[in-house]
């Protein structure tokens, strides 16, 4: 194909994308007059929907399951991509949960009266049209819908290549219901026919896409954050810490570090990196590091770590589950069965190595200090941080939020989950009775 024909491609595709964006938001206006309880039952017509025909979803995403095993896709991104029967009737179960949740639009945020007598409110409205890019999550297609649905707002959505079918099946189910129930389907929306194309053309429809909102691994993110002539919403990526401080009681942090990593390596809240204050560090890394290397995890230790686990399980470093840790380590999120260890000498160590590498996602501290906790949770500056707890509950469900629209990792707007209420802007409206400005 020549440059001209490349263009002229990319021309047509960008013209497709936009109309279907500004058919989404003559939808949206629509939606944006509908009430409360219509809304709700819309949720619940969807929600039984995806019960009803489970089997549908989970026999799209059964062949796309196994042609991106065929392709090679590892371990953690085919357990995201897994939308079976059981996770779309989970699915469905958020849906209601969103439904249950108060409506956000029409909230006054604040209110008051102007020495003139003018009375201002500042009140919650949807933002518009929100564009997803997004690959290997089949779920999130569900929760983005019932989120903008609920909240008022439009979804154009690019699920990527890897879901294609899935994605396909779920739209299925979601646009009859919403014909059903007297709306226009074009609400709920993907440009997953254009491809990557369709991916280009989103980033570039300002004036046609209100908010862009990228999730997936930290290329996907990059390219979207740098290329986007739309705004855009930060998400996802997480190079997580959890540091054991001198204080930590170990009954505590085992379980936590084995259920930060472990439990779904492949999801940007899951443990990436520990750290071990030094007073504690001969005693607790051989418990953690022998509790780890059971399960499976390669340990990417610097020097003091090395020599204290070496000592102590000197067969792991021949098995190749424990390696000297690089400088690229620290920056890395594996989404794997590996784990960056360090041993710091001090609670200042920590939070300056946690603030230069982060990802500004979750953070946790193992402390029975209250003084350092204190210290901790006021100095790093991450989206969430968790005392005592596993990273994994960063989550829009966990929140209490039904679902969400990712994890924000950016400090305008939304940070952390975002839910019904970081799917709104606000207007200012002045109620007057003929006043005018000197």
């Amino acid at each position: 194909m020549t440059n001209n024909e490349e263009t002229a491609v990319a021309g047509a595709v960008f013209e497709a994308v936009c109309a279907r964006a500004d058919a989404a938001a003559r939808a949206q206006r629509a939606l944006a007059r509908a009430d409360t309880d219509a809304k709700n039952r819309l949720l619940h017509a969807i929600a039984d929907a995806l019960d009803a025909r489970a089997g549908e979803v989970e026999t799209a995403n059964a062949a796309d399951m196994a042609a991106s095993r065929e392709a090679g896709m590892d371990a953690g991104k085919l357990d995201r991509l897994l939308f079976d029967a059981p996770r779309v009737h989970a699915a469905a179960e958020g849906v209601r949960h969103v439904a249950s949740l108060p409506d956000p639009v029409g909230e006054i945020v604040r209110g008051y009266n102007l020495p003139n007598g003018m009375r201002l409110t500042q009140t919650r409205v949807p933002i518009g049209v929100i564009g997803m890019i997004y690959e290997a999550r089949p779920n999130v297609t569900v929760d983005v819908a019932s989120l903008c649905l609920k909240s008022g707002n439009a979804a154009i959505l690019r699920g990527g290549h890897a879901a294609e079918r899935t994605n396909a099946a779920t739209l299925a189910v979601i646009g009859d219901v919403l014909r059903a129930e007297g709306f226009d389907p074009a609400l709920v929306a993907t440009v997953d026919d254009f491809g990557r194309d369709g991916a280009t053309a989103m980033m570039e429809a300002r004036g046609h896409v209100d908010l862009l909102v990228p999730r997936g691994g930290k290329g996907l993110i990059r390219a979207v954050v740098e290329n986007s002539k739309v705004p855009v919403i930060e998400t996802g990526a997480g190079n997580v810490h959890i540091y054991m401080d001198a204080s930590g009681d170990p009954a505590k942090a085992i379980p936590i570090i084995i259920n930060a990593k472990t439990q779904r390596v492949g999801v940007c809240n899951a443990a990436e990196k520990l750290l071990v204050h030094e007073r504690v560090a001969a005693t607790f890394l051989p418990v953690a590091a022998a509790a780890l290397l059971d399960a499976g995890v390669t340990l990417h230790a610097d020097e003091r770590a090395y020599a204290i686990i070496d000592a102590a399980a000197p067969q792991a470093a021949a098995d190749g589950l424990l390696t000297h840790a690089t400088a690229e380590d620290w920056d890395t999120e594996y989404l794997a069965l590996e784990m960056g260890v360090k041993v710091v000498d001090s609670l200042d160590e920590a939070v300056d190595h946690i603030n230069a590498h982060s990802t500004g996602h979750t953070e946790a501290i193992v402390a029975e200090d209250y003084t350092a906790v204190e210290e901790f949770t006021a100095r790093i500056d991450s989206a969430v941080v968790m005392v005592n707890a596993s990273t994994r509950f960063t989550d829009g469900g966990v929140f209490g939020f039904g679902a969400e629209l990712g994890i924000s990792t950016q400090k305008m707007h939304a940070r952390g989950p975002m839910g019904l209420r970081e799917m709104t802007t606000t207007k200012w409206i002045g109620y007057g009775r003929g006043q005018v400005r000197a």
